[in-house]
Parts: C-alpha cells; sequence; structure tokens
C-alpha cells in the first residue's frame, strides 16, 4: 500500500493514526503510543506523504520532526476540522476527519513555527502572565489597605511609592501583624517587577539580533515587544497571501452581516491572536496621541479619521494597516516607507 495522505489525532500517551491510498480508499488505522509512532510511521509512509494534525500542543514539534524526515506536514485549526468529525467524537473518528479535512482546496493551514518562534512566544506568554500577576497583586495590596482606611492611587508606579511610606508611617493605625504582610507583599510585587523587567530586556536583546524584528521597528506604534511579538507568531509570512488574510486572522478586519446582496459590515471580528491584537492597538493609539501636528501621509490619515469617527475606531484601523505593512515588509523584506502609505 502506497500512503498519500495522513490524519493524525495527538495525545499526551496515544496518537490515533488515519491514512488513505491514492484510491482514496482506507487502507491504515492504527492507535500507537507516544514513543512509538514515529518509527511505525517512518516504516509504513514514503517520504513526501501528507501528514495532517490539528495545531494543538505539540503539534510544531511533531510537525518539525516530520518535516525533518522528508513527510509534508499540514496543520489546522481545530474548529474547522470540527465540521468532519462523523459521529460521536473519539481519537479514530478524530483522525478521519483530519484526514478528510486536509484535502479540501479550501482549506486554511497554519505554517509549522520554528523553534526560535516557539522561543520567542515562550518569553511573550511567561510576560503576559507575570503582568496579570503583578496587576492581581496590585489589586490586592488596594483591597486589604482600603479596609484599614489606606486609599492606594490607581497607577502602579504610585503604588510604589505609597507603599513604602505605608510601611515607615507609625501614625496610620495599621497594626503589626497587617505591616508584617503588606511588607511580604511589597516584596512579591518587587519580585515580579524584576521578572517582568528582566524579560523585557530579553525582549530588547531579541529585538536587536532578529534583523525582521529590527527592520518592523522602523514602522510607527512598533517597539521591541511588538516587533517580536509579530515575528514569533507570523514567521515569515508566508502563509498569507496578501497583508488583508494577516489583518483578518489577527481579528482586525470588520465581522460581516451580509444578505441578499446587501452587504452589512459590524466591528472587528476579534478573531485569531488576541495577544498580538492588544499590543497593535495599544501601538496604534500611542501613534494617535503623537500625531497632531506631524505633517508625514500616515499622521494627517489617522488625525482626520480620530475627528470624524471614534478613537478606538481610529485605533482599529490604524492597527490593521500597520498588520498590513508589516506583512508587506516582511514578505519583500523592505524598510518601512513613509511616502507610500495610503489614507
Amino acid at each position: 500500500m502506497k500512503l498519500i495522505r495522513i490524519g493524525v489525532d495527538l495525545a499526551k500517551d496515544v496518537f490515533q493514526v488515519h491514512g488513505i491510498d491514492r484510491h482514496e480508499k482506507v487502507v491504515w488505522r492504527r492507535k500507537l503510543r507516544r514513543a512509538e509512532w514515529l518509527k511505525v510511521l517512518v516504516a509504513t509512509a514514503e517520504p513526501g506523504c501528507e501528514i495532517g494534525m490539528e495545531a494543538c500542543g505539540g503539534a510544531h514539534h511533531w510537525g518539525r520532526k516530520l518535516q525533518g524526515l522528508g513527510f509534508k506536514v499540514k496543520l489546522m485549526a481545530p474548529q474547522f476540522v470540527k465540521p468532519y468529525v462523523k459521529g460521536n467524537k473519539n481519537d479514530a473518528n478524530d483522525a478521519e476527519a483530519i484526514c478528510e479535512a486536509m484535502s479540501r482546496p479550501g482549506m486554511h493551514f497554519v505554517t509549522v513555527k520554528s523553534a526560535l518562534q516557539q522561543d520567542i512566544q515562550a518569553v511573550h506568554r511567561i510576560r503576559a502572565g507575570l503582568v496579570g500577576q503583578r496587576t492581581a497583586k496590585a489589586n490586592q495590596i488596594r483591597g486589604l489597605a482600603a479596609e484599614y482606611g489606606l486609599v492606594a492611587p490607581k497607577e502602579l508606579g504610585q503604588l510604589r511609592i505609597v507603599l513604602p511610606c505605608w510601611l515607615e508611617d507609625a501614625q496610620n493605625g495599621l497594626s503589626e501583624l497587617f505591616r508584617q504582610l503588606l511588607q511580604g507583599l511589597w516584596g512579591d510585587l518587587k519580585g515580579l517587577d524584576e521578572r517582568v523587567s528582566e524579560l523585557d530586556r530579553l525582549i530588547t536583546l531579541l529585538s536587536k539580533s532578529d534583523p525582521v524584528a529590527k527592520r518592523l521597528q522602523q514602522l510607527r506604534g512598533v517597539g521591541p515587544v511588538i516587533a517580536t511579538a509579530l515575528v514569533g507568531a507570523i514567521g515569515n509570512g508566508e502563509q498569507f497571501a496578501r497583508g488583508r488574510q494577516m489583518a483578518a486572522a489577527l481579528g482586525l478586519t470588520p465581522r460581516q452581516h451580509s444578505s441578499g446582496g446587501k452587504e452589512r459590515l459590524l466591528g472587528i471580528s476579534k478573531r485569531g491572536d488576541a495577544y498580538l491584537r492588544t499590543l497593535l492597538i495599544h501601538g496604534a493609539r500611542s501613534v494617535i496621541r503623537t500625531a497632531k501636528g506631524k505633517e508625514d501621509r500616515l499622521s494627517r490619515w489617522v488625525v482626520s479619521l480620530a475627528a470624524r469617527s471614534h478613537p478606538n475606531v481610529a485605533a482599529a484601523a490604524l492597527a490593521n494597516k500597520t498588520a498590513r505593512m508589516a506583512w508587506a515588509m516582511i514578505r519583500n523584506g523592505t524598510d518601512y516607507q513613509p511616502d507610500l502609505v495610503t489614507g
């Protein structure tokens, strides 16, 4: 038997495979243990066979392994595979659905990420988690201090200033026990600040060492964090045919509710990578705040848009444009050219 297409349902310990020959007949259905599945696959399928998997945990690791062995790897988002599941959900039906979905000509595939891309994304995920923990810690301090009549400022920087003052003020009514607890919370907050700063320095180093990330920082509103996040998420951008597809994948294009030839556009879809979309919109807001008085084409366009629409609409539109320009710079290997910006 010569297999042309294999669907693989990944799991922690047991992998289910579903193989099709050139006559579209099922010739291989088997459950394999994690330690043996790659060896059995190599012994059964020839190099050049297409291997399909859902883009879930571990898929990019196995994708790189399979590509190194000469297989063609196709990763798909789980929501695109689900409609092809027949009957009840189980590993065998999932593998069959993956094998069927990967054969569809209109299917959208996920590019296998390199180890460097996953390293960059790991840095960003850890940093985002620490920032969330720091925000939660600051809110906990504010809530507990309020029980003792101490009102903390909203800004985190101001909270860092008043905390030592609270601890040193012997007349503010704090009990000795709560003062000790507050000292521990202050230490926790400083520890989180140090970890975030450490990762910020690492991101800065990555942004300087990677030529694509370095070039992306020429864009307005794009710094080391956004530049490295773009590199980690989209790589060389070959999975997108044009910049609008990338913007759509990030959820920065309008949703549609059209029928009967009448088009109706709604707000942005908010699909895809929420973290990267959030970064781009925050970067766009910083551009809007500093655009007044500047005479370049991008500044004039965004100031005009912000004057006649809601600031959030202008920020989303600018983030969309930034994503498109970033894709063009990545795919064409070009620098930012302000004179080519269109309104």
